[in-house]
């Protein structure tokens, strides 16, 4: 069964005046906000959630069921540049991890995952893309 649930912590979030954005909100259920593991970076005028160990390391997002993900998870790759016949290394890749719900209840969402080095990127300490 292919997972229904998305985290985003980007351009995709509810408030942004974006295609790709609306796109998520006509064909998914809102769940709330939702955090994850990782650590965000400001890559150009948008995020990148590289992978963290540190439990202190938090990113903030918004999570979503989709209502069919097959389609909508295909035009979100084509959106974050991973989908088919994107040269290897992609900017970003999708994959399952762990996110918490305000309400501390946790489970597994697709989310983008930055997959380029970020050692000249700058840190968004707060791990809110909205508030950098």
């Amino acid at each position: 069964m292919i997972c229904d649930r998305l985290f985003v912590y980007g351009t995709l979030m509810r408030g942004f005046d974006h295609p790709m954005a609306r796109l998520l909100m006509a064909n998914a259920v809102y769940l709330g906000e939702a955090r994850c593991r990782g650590q965000l970076y400001l890559v150009r005028h948008y995020p990148g959630l590289a992978l963290s160990g540190d439990p202190a390391d938090i990113v903030h997002g918004e999570l979503y069921r989709l209502l069919e993900p097959d389609a909508l998870l295909r035009e979100l790759d084509m959106y974050e540049a991973c989908g088919e016949g994107f040269k290897e290394p992609t900017e970003y890749v999708r994959q399952m991890l762990t996110v918490t719900l305000a309400d501390g209840t946790a489970g597994e969402a697709w989310t983008y995952i930055y997959n380029w080095p970020v050692t000249e990127l700058p840190r968004i300490t707060s791990g809110r893309f909205l508030e950098h």
